[in-house]
């Protein structure tokens, strides 16, 4: 038995706080194979370098996008310079860059063929108009989340330190590939 509950995230002055489901979380990440990393960071102290590491070890195929580091390499992975410019379809676009930057990654991402299906802000990030259009072209939007944490919560990994993950499942999870590697998809678990 799960108990489901939805995040919710402190909002700017004015605006209302976001609440997303646990539900639309979980499918999600569960459904999502490809994730372009806008604002990857060749840094091991920048948080975008071990979300991308993190996600690569459960599984994610991650393509890190950051011009001023396009065509070299972070974790193995090619840096591309733009979206465009990667060569597979992407399911997720995941902004690693400030607000403001938001309507023009959202811009990019949809001039995408075939268009990516979710566009993940990461925490602090959000920008509601960029959002409204990107919802309007019939994508999923997730603003002010890490999908890091947000994997971690719900498949109960930061429950391991102590942290209340608000889930609570009296299955035992599922031992995957990589490190910390229970995860929400059984097919990343053979």
């Amino acid at each position: 038995m799960t108990l489901e509950a939805s995040t919710e995230t402190s909002a700017p002055r004015g605006t209302a706080p976001l609440v997303y489901p646990d539900a639309l979380i979980r499918r999600v990440l569960s459904e999502t194979k490809t994730i372009a990393m806008v604002g990857a960071s060749a840094k091991e102290v920048r948080p975008s370098f071990f979300v991308l590491k993190y996600l690569l070890a459960k599984g994610f195929d991650v393509f890190p996008v950051n011009p001023g580091l396009a065509g070299k390499e972070i974790l193995g992975r090619t840096v591309y310079p733009n979206l465009g410019s990667i060569p597979v379809p992407i399911d997720m676009v995941d902004v690693f860059r400030a607000s403001e930057a938001a309507p023009g990654i959202v811009d990019e991402a949809l001039g995408l063929d075939p268009l990516p299906k979710v566009i993940w802000m990461q925490l602090t990030v959000r920008h509601d108009e960029a959002a409204a259009r990107a919802e309007a072209a019939g994508l999923t939007v997730i603003m002010d989340r890490c999908p890091k944490i947000e994997y971690a919560r719900l498949c109960g990994e930061i429950g391991w330190n102590g942290v209340n993950s608000r889930v609570l499942s009296s299955k035992k999870p599922k031992l995957g590939k990589g490190y910390q590697s229970y995860g929400l998809n059984p097919r990343r678990t053979d």
